[in-house]
């Protein structure tokens, strides 16, 4: 049975090796921990490792949350579908895909009866088409690898986001500066460095508009002509509109 894209029925590949994934923190909560093989257990805590991830056991509400760039995503993991226990997953996964934005419930199912039990289970229990997504998997080391991939393309979509963020701000400073730059010395007698002083010590356009003659000897190293030449530039339209002194 196929359903629609937001479900993935996961038979990729594993990861390659550390260069692969950044650094992040991985919290298994306790009592998941507990129910599960301890050579299972075993098989995260060294993969997380080899993927330089640290991993710290907390009773937190979902199986895992994952923070890789700043960004949080949690997890079910339901290492074994139990047909008798189907409820009691569902109503689980509807309380905690309130509390968080980036959620996911992973389940192995390694038998046709398990998969056919599972999608049969999507379908009643009404579940909103990618709200959380849900990821099968044959076996729970292919489910912990899918995991950590999501987790990871997570952080690296939030971090490239915050470095595009950063740019464009970066540019719009740039820009401001340059802007500040071209207004301050066309007025007559003002040069580079008197633009420097002024944005360093009044600050924006509008502040040195608004700033008195007096304010400005106070506060610069300009001499009373460039303090005077200033004042009237923002004052003066006669004197705006007269050609630039060399």
């Amino acid at each position: 049975m196929k359903l629609f894209s937001m479900i993935y029925h996961c038979r990729g590949n594993s990861l390659q090796g550390p260069s692969s994934q950044g650094s992040g923190v991985c919290m298994m909560n306790t009592g998941w921990r507990d129910e599960q093989h301890p050579h299972f257990i075993h098989f995260i805590s060294s993969f997380l490792s080899e993927n330089s991830y640290r991993l710290n056991f907390l009773p937190i509400a979902p199986d895992f949350i994952f923070n890789n760039g700043g960004l949080s995503v949690a997890f079910i993991f339901v290492t074994c579908w139990d047909t008798d226990n189907v409820a009691t997953v569902f109503s689980r996964v509807r309380k905690l895909k309130r509390q968080f934005g980036h959620f996911y419930v992973v389940v192995v199912v390694p038998t046709r009866e398990q998969n056919d039990s599972f999608y049969r289970s999507y379908f009643k229990y009404g579940v909103e088409l990618g709200c959380p997504t849900f990821v099968t998997v044959r076996d729970p080391e292919m489910g912990f690898e899918k995991i950590l991939k999501i987790a990871h393309a997570h952080g690296v979509c939030k971090r490239e986001d915050v470095t595009n963020k950063l740019n464009i701000e970066r540019r719009r400073q740039v820009q401001g500066i340059d802007m500040f730059l071209r207004v301050i010395t066309s007025i007559p007698g003002i040069d580079g460095h008197d633009a420097n002083a002024l944005l360093q010590t009044v600050g924006s356009i509008e502040s040195i508009a608004k700033a008195s003659k007096a304010f400005l000897l106070e506060n610069t190293d300009l001499s009373t002509d460039k303090a005077d030449r200033i004042v009237r530039f923002f004052r003066d339209a006669q004197f705006y509109m007269s050609p630039k002194l060399n």
